[in-house]
């Protein structure tokens, strides 16, 4: 099978709301008039960013939902992606796998593939992704303002557990193994979320590399401060519900654990209950875990209520090399 079957098999489709899409030497995009672009990339790594033996139905899930996440963060509606693939070779059980998870969420989105690459080489996906928000609307980094609330989306740290696991640094009962490594693999992109915190959110970006460093991002755009209630930040499979964990590996799970693709928002005290329907009319649990403040820096309070010091650092590529 060629480069040229190979995407007309498997990823050439036919747009409806792209003016064009696959086929070309460039795709077409329309927003609707008087909207703005939310334009976002994303590359994963085999050996990097998931294992050699994931499913590739999970990882063509995996690819676009980290997109969509970003997207999610900025509070924009999904318009269309590129694909950029590298393969070590063609094979068309894996590729036929992959293309299903991807456009099953992108179809899920109305997200349509419009173009991209394909090469032959070490397995490597990236992803351009384009939103449409509407002006002023677009929710960023750098409106949090003190005295504002802090909150998450879902739950943070199942990812992180389940690679612990999976790398044998602690032992997890095969149900809990199982539902960790569905987050870790398939996160769920808070879409909905993020467009009905339009006008509500402050501030927001997506949990990708650890709550305690994207926060970080967060403060310093908004040059301000924050005070983090740890006993408030738990992971879905916590010790008290599923299997005893040391309190040490729950907080480096959940503060400095990557791959979670939840939202980390802020927004005025004032405006807690339209927070809380923004969750309940996209169907997504939020959780307010602290506060803004004027004073520079990121605090703590540990699960004795007294300040802890963070002893975690989110991920970082190049520090990790």
């Amino acid at each position: 099978m060629g480069e040229f079957d190979l995407i007309r098999r498997f990823f050439q489709r036919p747009v409806r709301r792209a003016a064009l899409g696959v086929g070309d030497d460039c795709a077409l995009l329309a927003p609707a008039p008087g909207m703005q672009l939310a334009v976002s990339s994303d590359m994963l790594v085999e050996g990097r960013h998931f294992f050699a033996d994931v499913d590739p139905r999970l990882l063509g899930h995996k690819c676009l939902a980290v997109n969509l996440s970003d997207l999610a963060a900025c509070g924009a509606r999904p318009l269309a992606f590129t694909l950029a693939l590298s393969l070590p070779r063609a094979d068309a059980a894996w590729t036929e796998a992959f293309a299903g998870g991807l456009l099953a969420l992108a179809d899920a989105h109305g997200c349509e593939l419009v173009g991209g690459d394909t090469t032959q080489g070490p397995l490597n996906i990236c992803i351009t992704v384009f939103g449409e928000v509407p002006p002023g609307q677009a929710l960023l980094r750098s409106g949090a303002r003190a005295g504002d609330d802090i909150w998450v989306s879902g739950s943070l740290g199942d990812a992180r557990l389940a690679l612990e696991a999976l790398l044998g640094h602690t032992t997890l009962p095969p149900g809990t193994l199982a539902a960790a490594r569905q987050r870790l693999e398939a996160p769920t992109p808070r879409v909905a979320l993020g467009q009905a915190l339009r006008g509500i959110a402050s501030s927001a970006l997506d949990v990708s590399d650890g709550l305690l460093g994207d926060l970080g991002h967060i403060l310093a755009q908004s040059r301000v401060g924050a005070s983090l209630d740890t006993r408030l930040i738990t992971p879905l499979l916590d010790a008290g519900r599923h299997t005893p964990l040391a309190i040490d590996l729950l907080h480096q799970c959940t503060l400095s654990g990557g791959d979670d693709y939840e939202l980390c928002f802020t927004a005025p005290a004032d405006r807690r209950d339209a927070v809380q329907a923004a969750g309940r009319d996209s169907a997504t649990r939020v959780t307010r875990i602290g506060c803004i403040e004027e004073q520079p820096g990121l605090r703590l309070i540990g699960p004795d209520g007294a300040a802890m010091a963070p002893r975690w650092t989110s991920f970082d590529h190049f520090a990790a090399a």
